[in-house]
């Protein structure tokens, strides 16, 4: 029996806890903690104060513009805001609704758009160039068009089952313009993986479906989060745009105040409601992008 076998292990542990315990920094480390602490309090205090006078400056330019007055009372009325707001409110369910069925519906239409646009082999060059000329298109063509074109369009051809509902048709308008986007961001999520991936994963024995499934979709989508997060934001604020169909939201709820009482506040109101909304997610987008910023600096992720 050794010497070592005799000492008890929770013996080592203490030692090595006291050791711990008995850790000092040394006085330039101290020093350099204390300038880094001070420093972080210089830089808040000034940003605060740069921000603080920023605001009174901006503040006292526009209370003591000539046409504050009649600025404050056309479009700051706290009547009108009051008036306005339950309606506007009423109105933002539909906008939300909107946002959640045609942004589930862009990404399951973006992805399969960005799929096609990226099969090899000369067997599928007739669903890349379909592919290709609808993300051409639609990106191209400006939303509040391709809005017009299917919300009167499409009920002026009298078709036999096709809706006529301004909401449907709408939502269909803002899928078909943002899909197009949105498998952009997919197809450059797939093409950015490295192809040394799909080739060790068809030399495992994988078909081109089950590599795509899971080894290439899986960090592509990783990948591109962020922007589509973006792509969502905007999507929430172009679900606005649906009000020129005649569909009562946020937006035209506004519009009919406004319309009673010739006075601009309801517009306002429905737009720092939309800034309200759009804020957490824009929050969120950043802190998802910071966050694989930092597991890719780590090697987390590939």
């Amino acid at each position: 029996m050794t010497v070592k076998d005799t000492v008890p292990e929770s013996s080592d542990k203490s030692e090595k806890k006291g050791a711990a315990d008995a850790y000092v920094p040394s006085a330039r480390r101290v020093e350099r903690e204390r300038f880094k602490r001070a420093r972080a309090r210089r830089a808040t205090a000034v940003a605060a104060g740069s921000t603080l006078v920023t605001a009174v400056a901006l503040f006292l330019l526009v209370v003591n513009s000539p046409g504050w007055p009649r600025t404050r009372e056309t479009f700051f009325s706290a009547h009108y805001a009051r008036e306005a707001l339950p309606k506007v409110l009423e109105g933002l369910l539909l906008n939300l609704r909107l946002l959640l069925v045609c942004g589930a519906a862009v990404l399951v239409l973006g992805l399969l758009i960005a799929i096609a646009r990226t099969l090899r082999g000369p067997v599928f060059f007739p669903l890349r160039a379909l592919a290709t000329a609808y993300t051409d298109f639609f990106r191209g063509l400006p939303l509040i068009i391709c809005l017009l074109m299917v919300v009167f369009g499409v009920p002026a051809l009298r078709l036999q089952g096709v809706t006529t509902d301004p909401v449907l048709l709408g939502g269909t308008a803002l899928v078909l313009t943002y899909s197009a986007y949105v498998a952009e961001v997919f197809r450059a999520g797939i093409e950015s993986v490295h192809p040394s991936q799909r080739a060790a994963a068809r030399s495992l024995g994988l078909t081109g479906r089950q590599t795509l499934r899971f080894v290439i979709l899986p960090q592509a989508v990783r990948r591109v989060v962020p922007p589509l997060l973006n792509d969502l934001v905007s999507l929430q604020k172009d679900t606005g745009l649906v009000s020129i169909a005649g569909a009562v939201d946020a937006v035209y709820a506004a519009q009919i105040v406004a319309g009673k009482s010739f006075n601009y506040t309801p517009y306002v109101l429905a737009g720092l409601i939309f800034v309200a909304l759009t804020i957490p997610m824009t929050r969120f987008t950043d802190w998802i992008t910071a966050r694989m910023d930092r597991r890719r600096a780590q090697g987390g992720i590939v």
